[in-house]
């Protein structure tokens, strides 16, 4: 049985969304790919209604803060064998460091399987924890992110992976 709850985030609201076995996703305002309300189970009043949750958004407040790297909440993220194997290989991706979809599919066995990453990338639910952001395009670009690229430049500047934009007068 699923439940979620909203907390408030730097880059918006985020739906986190829990099983009986840990976070099952976190979802943006303007996510690409959510979850529909009927799926979403029981929505609670607050984080702190559910243990999982509650850890969860502690986490990610502490994240924002600046003073947490690495996420320890239990993750129940739903989804294809490969998908889980992407997913697991996303978050050994160290904060403060990215990859190209190319490195991800050579670190998985097989460089002719960078466009299937991409696809498991983009379809990660369990967005920030399993830092599907830290992915880039081989030339550096900011390729798609299901949250909108304004967060994931948000989350890679924060992380120091892209330098702070500089002020301008015009």
């Amino acid at each position: 049985m699923l439940r979620h709850a909203v907390m408030d985030s730097p880059v918006g609201q985020l739906r986190i969304v829990a099983s009986g076995h840990g976070i099952a996703g976190i979802y943006m305002e303007n996510h690409a790919h959510p979850l529909a309300p009927e799926v979403l189970g029981e929505p609670l009043a607050a984080v702190e209604a559910d243990p999982f949750i509650a850890q969860c958004a502690a986490e990610l407040a502490e994240y924002f803060a600046g003073t947490r790297t690495s996420f320890g909440v239990p993750c129940d993220a739903q989804g294809t064998a490969f998908q889980q194997r992407v997913w697991a290989q996303l978050a050994r991706i160290p904060f403060g460091e990215s990859r190209s979809y190319g490195q991800l599919a050579l670190e998985l066995g097989d460089e002719k399987l960078t466009r299937a990453v991409g696809t498991a990338n983009g379809r990660n639910p369990i967005a920030i924890v399993v830092p599907c952001h830290r992915v880039i395009g081989a030339d550096g670009a900011l390729t798609g992110y299901a949250g909108g690229l304004g967060a994931k430049e948000f989350l890679l500047r924060h992380e120091g992976i892209l330098p702070e934009a500089e002020a301008t007068l015009f």
